[in-house]
C-alpha cells in the first residue's frame, strides 16, 4: 500500500496513535485536560449511549486543531437527488428482480456524494430503525468537500476503481476485494482517479460487530486481527469555503467552514473507521454432505433485538474447496424470511454463471421463491462429485437483512437497468418426477 498508508490492526480495540510530525500530542492519565498538548482541542466523538455497557460502549477522543463545532449553519443540500429513503415513492414489488451493471457516469465530474443512488431499503433513520443499499457511480475526487452520516453507519463495497479516503483518524486506501465501514458521525471525503463503482450498506439501528462463533470455536470466518484502522493523520490547512455535508434523517444538509476538518493530530479509543481484505476470510464448509446455510460466510453482523436475527448481515461467497458427498452442492432453492441483495465484485457466480455480471446486483424478496438456474441444476444435479474448486476468480457478496426492503424509483425504472427477463433463467426447469423408478 505504500507508506502513505499505515494501519493499526484488531477489531474493536482501543487504540492510541498520534501523527509522528508531533509526538506527546496525547494527554497523559486523563481525556481532557485544562490546556490540551500543543493548544488542541479534545473532542469526544460517541458510538453509544455513555450508559451503554462496557462490551457495547463506543467512543474516541479526538485532538484536533478546531472543534468541529466551528462552521456556518446547516442548509439543505440539492445534489445527489437519488439518494434518499422515501420507500413508499414507487409501489410495492415482490418478484425477483436483477439489474445489469451500473453506468458509471460519462461527460462530467462526478465526485463520490454526488454519485450516490439508493437502490432499496427500509425503516425510518428518525427512529434509528432500517437499513438502506446503495451504489456510488462516481469518476472525480471530492475537493474541499466532506461527508458524514448522522444516521448511520456505512459498509462500503467497492466494485471498480480503489478509493483514496481521508477520515477524521487518519488515511485509507481501499481496494476492489476489500471493504471499508465508516461509522455513524465520521467526517470523511474520497479520491478516485477514473470511473468508480461500488455498493453501500448502510444500518440506522447499530454497529456492525463481528458474529459469534458458536460451536466453530474460537478461530475462523473473518479473525479480529485482519481488520485494520488508520492511524493518526492531520493537515492544517485553511481555506475559502470548505463544504461539510451531512446526512440527517434521510437527507442532505451543507454547512461550510474555512478549514480541512482533518485536522486531528491525535486520538484514542474504540470508535473509528475500519478496512478489511476479503481475501483474508478463513472459510468454514461441510466436508460431509449437504449446502450449509450461507450465514457460514458471515463477515460482519449488525444484530436486532431478536437473539440471532439481524438487522443486515454482510455476506460473502469466496473461493474455496467443495468436496460434499451425495448431495446437490450449489444453493438450495429456497423462500425466506429475510431480504437477499446480491452484488458480484468480479467473476461469476456459481449458481448463474450467464445474466449475473460484475457492478450489477439482484434482489430476492421476504418469501420470494429463488434458487439455481436450469443450467446449473442440471449440471450439478448429474456432475461427479469429486473434489473441487468453487469460485475461483469470483467475489460475490450479499446484503441479507430481517426488514422487507422496498425498491426506490430509480432502482425500479430511472438507472434503466432492471433486467425484465430475469424469471426466463427459471422456466426452463424440466418435470424429473416419476412414480415408479
Amino acid at each position: 500500500m505504500g507508506s502513505d498508508y499505515k494501519y493499526l490492526t484488531g477489531f474493536g480495540s482501543h487504540f492510541s496513535t498520534e501523527d509522528p510530525r508531533c509526538p506527546d500530542t496525547l494527554p497523559v492519565g486523563q481525556n481532557s485536560p485544562q490546556k490540551c498538548p500543543r493548544g488542541l482541542y479534545a473532542e469526544q466523538l460517541s458510538g453509544s449511549a455513555f450508559t451503554a455497557p462496557r462490551t457495547e460502549n463506543t467512543r474516541s477522543w479526538l485532538y484536533r486543531i478546531r472543534p468541529s463545532v466551528v462552521h456556518t449553519p446547516f442548509s439543505r443540500y440539492n445534489g445527489a437527488p437519488h439518494f434518499h429513503d422515501n420507500w413508499s415513492e414507487q409501489p410495492p414489488d415482490p418478484n425477483q428482480m436483477r439489474w445489469m451493471p451500473f453506468d458509471l457516469p460519462t461527460g462530467g465530474q462526478v465526485d463520490f456524494i454526488d454519485g450516490l443512488h439508493t437502490i432499496c431499503g427500509a425503516g425510518d433513520a428518525r427512529g434509528r430503525h432500517g437499513v438502506a443499499v446503495h451504489v456510488y457511480l462516481c469518476n472525480a475526487p471530492m475537493r474541499d468537500r466532506a461527508f458524514y452520516n448522522s444516521d448511520g453507519d456505512f459498509l462500503i463495497v467497492p466494485q471498480q476503481g480503489s478509493l483514496d479516503i481521508v477520515t477524521e483518524f487518519g488515511r485509507i486506501r481501499v481496494d476492489p476485494n476489500e471493504i471499508v465501514v465508516i461509522q455513524q458521525g465520521m467526517r470523511f471525503a474520497v479520491s478516485v482517479t477514473g470511473p468508480s463503482r461500488g455498493y453501500i450498506l448502510e444500518v440506522y439501528d447499530n454497529h456492525f460487530k463481528l458474529p459469534d462463533l458458536g460451536p466453530i470455536g474460537a478461530n475462523g470466518l473473518a479473525n479480529p486481527r485482519d481488520f485494520k484502522t488508520p492511524v493518526a493523520w492531520f493537515e492544517d490547512r485553511d481555506v475559502e469555503s470548505f463544504k461539510i455535508i451531512s446526512k440527517y434523517q434521510g437527507s442532505l444538509f451543507v454547512a461550510t467552514q474555512k478549514h480541512s476538518p482533518f485536522d486531528v493530530v491525535a486520538w484514542h479509543g474504540n470508535y473509528t473507521p475500519y478496512k478489511y481484505n476479503l481475501a483474508d476470510y478463513m472459510t468454514i464448509n461441510s466436508v460431509s454432505f449437504d449446502h450449509c446455510d450461507p450465514s457460514i460466510f458471515t463477515v460482519l453482523t449488525c444484530p436486532s433485538s431478536r437473539p440471532g436475527t439481524a438487522i443486515a448481515d454482510f455476506v460473502i461467497f469466496p473461493p474455496r474447496w467443495s468436496v460434499q458427498e451425495h448431495t446437490f452442492r450449489p444453493p438450495y432453492y429456497h423462500r425466506n424470511c429475510m431480504s437477499e441483495f446480491m452484488g458480484l465484485i468480479y467473476g461469476s457466480y456459481e449458481a448463474k454463471e450467464g445474466g449475473f455480471r460484475p457492478g450489477g446486483a439482484s434482489l430476492h424478496s421476504m418469501m420470494t421463491p429463488h434458487g439455481p438456474d436450469m443450467q446449473c441444476f442440471e449440471g450439478a444435479s448429474n456432475a461427479n462429485l469429486v473434489p473441487q474448486r468453487v469460485a475461483d476468480g469470483t467475489q460475490s457478496f450479499m446484503f441479507e437483512s430481517s426488514l422487507s426492503m422496498a425498491v426506490t424509483k430509480w432502482g425500479a425504472e430511472t438507472c434503466q437497468k432492471l433486467d425484465a427477463k430475469y424469471y426466463e433463467c427459471w422456466q426452463m426447469l424440466q418435470k424429473h418426477f416419476k412414480i415408479t423408478e
